[in-house]
């Protein structure tokens, strides 16, 4: 059975949302797993713009190979670092699925 990220996150906001209606706080303000999620992954792709822009720069004379290495591998960290979370939260998700009621 496939199961893809945005499912895993939303069954486990819905359930992070039934346990604070029901009053099994910790007695912090909550955080939201998806929006973290959701901000990673924008990181993510702002990096990647970011290493773009560097390549225009330097691809236009205007600047320096090593922003473009530094960009290109900083972005490449933070996507590597969003793929091993979904991995980790589809491996939760599916073993949460084998567990008898």
């Amino acid at each position: 059975m496939a199961i893809d990220p945005v499912s895993a996150a939303r069954a486990y906001q819905q359930a992070a949302q039934a346990m604070q209606g029901g009053g099994a706080t910790g007695g912090g303000e909550g955080v939201d797993f998806g929006s973290l999620v959701q901000d990673a992954i924008r990181q993510a792709g702002a990096g990647a713009g970011q290493a773009e822009q560097q390549g225009l720069a330097v691809a236009s004379g205007q600047g320096d190979i090593v922003n473009v290495v530094t960009a290109i591998a900083a972005a490449e960290t933070q996507l590597q670092t969003v793929i091993a979370v979904r991995d980790q939260v589809i491996s939760a998700y599916q073993e949460i699925l084998r567990m008898p009621i």
